[in-house]
């Protein structure tokens, strides 16, 4: 009876511990940086690395500050590559539109990033900056 009552007790603050870790409101990154692309001031700006379809001419590229329904333009090009890149500036949301045209057709991909900088003192030889979320996928999933 009363190991019972130890063993409800343990596994009661063992479950509360787990929840408490998996709903902080604390950000935990727990990736690895690559320690070539480290900086030793605070950036101010950044390039967002943008993933696009293979096999595409023309893709259109929209960039907007902020959500896409607030339509503020940041920069508008077309491209026929699989990687570009946009240079923005840090702290701030981006919502990228890509627009791809197959035949008698057109689709959108939308993705969004805010990119920031995280100072860390403990994965590299130095301390130093490394930028996170500056990746936006626009690639196509699946076309009928």
């Amino acid at each position: 009876m009363v190991l019972s009552n130890k063993i409800r007790l343990l596994t009661g603050s063992v479950l509360f511990i787990i929840l408490m870790l998996c709903f902080s409101c604390e950000e935990t990154d727990m990736g690895l940086i690559l320690c070539s692309e480290c900086l030793d001031q605070e950036p101010l700006t950044t390039a967002l690395e943008l993933k696009l379809s293979l096999g595409y001419n023309n893709i259109h590229i929209n960039v907007f500050e902020g959500n896409l329904e607030d339509s503020i333009l940041y920069k508008s090009y077309e491209t026929a590559s699989t990687i570009s890149t946009v240079p923005v500036i840090l702290n701030k949301k981006y919502t990228v539109v890509a627009t791809y045209y197959v035949p008698n057709d057109y689709f959108m991909v939308v993705d969004s990033a805010t990119p920031h900088a995280t100072y860390d003192e403990s994965q590299c030889e130095k301390p130093c900056y490394y930028i996170r979320d500056k990746k936006v996928d626009l690639r196509l999933k699946r076309v009928k």
